[in-house]
């Protein structure tokens, strides 16, 4: 047999070749499960059916003012029936969806719809004035600016008068909107599915927003390696509290369709109403950044409803969670999946995998191990830690950090109109992540740190993680982040700042900063221990991730410590 040649020269024909893309999904729920409940809104029900039509009245309402392939659709908007829509109803009209941060500025919001060239730019009521703002920075910095279609979502949970402003200005209302497209539009897959489906902008932990371009097959291979790898099944309901904004909610509004998942939307995220649709409405999933597990942990008695009715599965991701916030869920009845990933592998794209012979360990050894980032998920086929400078893998001794590295189709096409970052992000034939981690000797990897938030005090270097880890031990403590601030002796030490928990005393901080630096030398080496302890509410972006970049700058505003005179 000749080398190199496959066993036949059979081509590719309509009947066995299509583009992958995750639009199909919602055509299939719609005919398996007509009259099954989609999407539930307050008082608004929408069953697969009328989904299906709403995304193709969309679809062909976008076509008919001749938006298509090459044009992007903006959507600010929180998790209402909308922007789900979307997801769908814009690829279907061959154009790529910005789902927008709705807690950015006017100013950064006018830079992403100005960078991607926004045609349309559909908002909900209450953010039309700060689109309104954006789109007039925008005019006013480029006077050649063709002014996009602009439409605007209502919403009867919030204040009419908004909705009336936006109608006033010229908005088109979106369910006018839609009356104006065909809810039988004969929609056209993309013929090559290495068409983009979304753009989506770096969420902000640092200063330079990029736009990370996403495919139709990245799409279709990571909205079916979800469900997959957390066991989810129809008959799922799934609660919105992971804003569909962020990395297009890592695209579960195409997961969902694929089991005909009913999805309960969400426009505000609080502990009382995550536990009111647990109870009230059958939720079985969520997803949520740590920062949400802990305001779920430390929710008061009149907004808890416990026990739970059922096991309900949290997918959690966006931050490295402290072991003992994983472990004070899993005590309260929540079953956590553990996965991780970045904007630009579609989010997450790894996951702490459960292992049988975990469960016979004591809960907190659980929590540790899980507290882990794991292996690659079923559809991301290269994950590795490696030496950035040589590209060769670090041994699997959990101790020698490397960077974590990314290779498969659930990597981004690259950054938009950024071809610098892109020869960085993808040098050597990998993503490159810029999370430093360990491998252990099983294979799983764990974060160690973001390469930048590494702290160097006196040659040796400190995990801000692993310290944060620790002092989320500390009874007094909600939450905490550690960053580098200068100092006179050792060129970097930590600083620790601190949101206590509700009901403290903090009469005395002195006091407070005393026993929260004791505690530290009771669990961690004595260079790790914070050298200064600032009290009061973290920065962060919209998914929660702690704006670290902020803090930084406010510990070298404080100037460096200075050198100890014993």
């Amino acid at each position: 047999m000749a080398a190199g040649k496959d066993i036949d020269d059979l081509p590719k024909n309509a009947a066995n070749y299509m583009a992958l893309t995750p639009l199909w999904f919602l055509e299939r729920a719609a005919l398996v499960h007509p009259n099954r409940a989609s999407l539930v809104h307050g008082s608004r029900r929408y069953t697969w059916q009328d989904t299906y039509r709403r995304c193709r009245r969309l679809a062909s309402a976008l076509s008919r003012h001749s938006i298509g392939l090459g044009c992007t659709v903006a959507v600010i908007a929180p998790n209402v029936p909308a922007i789900y829509e979307a997801h769908f109803g814009v690829p279907m009209a061959g154009a790529v969806l910005n789902a927008v941060n709705i807690r950015l500025n006017a100013s950064t919001i006018a830079f992403l719809l100005g960078h991607s060239s926004a045609a349309v730019v559909m908002v909900d009521q209450e953010f039309f004035v700060l689109a309104e703002e954006a789109l007039k920075i925008l005019k006013e910095k480029n006077r050649s600016f063709k002014p996009p279609i602009l439409v605007v979502i209502g919403d009867e949970n919030c204040d009419p008068n908004a909705l009336k402003y936006a109608l006033q200005k010229g908005a088109i209302e979106y369910e006018k909107f839609l009356e104006t497209g065909d809810p039988d539009f004969a929609w056209k897959p993309p013929e090559d599915e290495w068409q983009s489906i979304a753009l989506g902008y770096t969420s902000g932990t640092t200063a330079s927003p990029k736009g990370v371009v996403l495919s139709h097959r990245g799409a279709y291979v990571m909205s079916l390696s979800n469900p997959i790898i957390w066991g989810m099944n129809e008959g799922a309901v799934y609660l919105w509290t992971l804003p569909m904004f962020h990395c297009n909610g890592w695209c579960f509004p195409w997961s969902l369709a694929a089991l005909s998942v009913t999805s309960i939307c969400l426009r505000q995220v609080s502990a009382k109403a995550v536990y009111s649709a647990i109870a009230n409405h059958g939720v079985t999933h969520f997803c949520a950044a740590p920062v949400v597990l802990n305001t779920i942990v430390h929710a008061s008695p009149e907004e808890t409803i416990l026990p739970l009715p059922h096991v309900v599965h949290v997918m959690t991701a966006g931050a490295a969670p402290p072991p003992s916030v994983l472990f004070a869920m899993s005590q309260k009845g929540f079953r956590i999946t553990h996965t991780y990933g970045l904007s630009e592998t579609y989010g997450p794209s790894t996951l702490c995998a459960w292992k049988p012979e975990w469960d016979s360990l004591p809960p907190e050894t659980q929590a540790r191990l899980n507290a882990r980032q794991g292996v690659r998920y079923v559809g991301l086929e290269g994950l590795d830690v490696v030496n950035p400078r040589t590209m060769q893998p670090v041994p699997a001794d959990g101790t020698t950090i490397g960077e974590i590295v990314f290779r498969g189709n659930p990597v981004m096409k690259g950054y938009l109109k950024n071809p610098k970052a892109n020869e960085e992000a993808f040098a050597n034939g990998w993503y490159h992540s810029g999370d430093l981690a360990v491998k252990h000797p099983d294979g799983y990897i764990e974060i160690k740190d973001r390469s930048k938030d590494i702290i160097i005090s006196g040659g040796e270097n400190i995990s801000s993680l692993e310290v944060e880890n620790s002092l989320y031990l500390h009874p007094a403590i909600l939450e905490v982040s550690v960053v580098a601030r200068p100092d006179e002796q050792w060129g970097e030490s930590p600083c620790a700042f601190v949101t206590l928990k509700p009901g403290i005393d903090t009469s005395d901080e002195q006091l407070l900063v005393e026993d929260i630096v004791k505690f530290c030398r009771s669990k961690m080496p004595a260079y790790w221990v914070p050298k200064s302890v600032v009290f009061g509410p973290l920065p962060k972006t919209a998914t929660g991730k702690v704006q670290k970049h902020l803090l930084r700058a406010k510990a070298k505003e404080m100037g460096p410590m200075p050198k100890s005179k014993l």
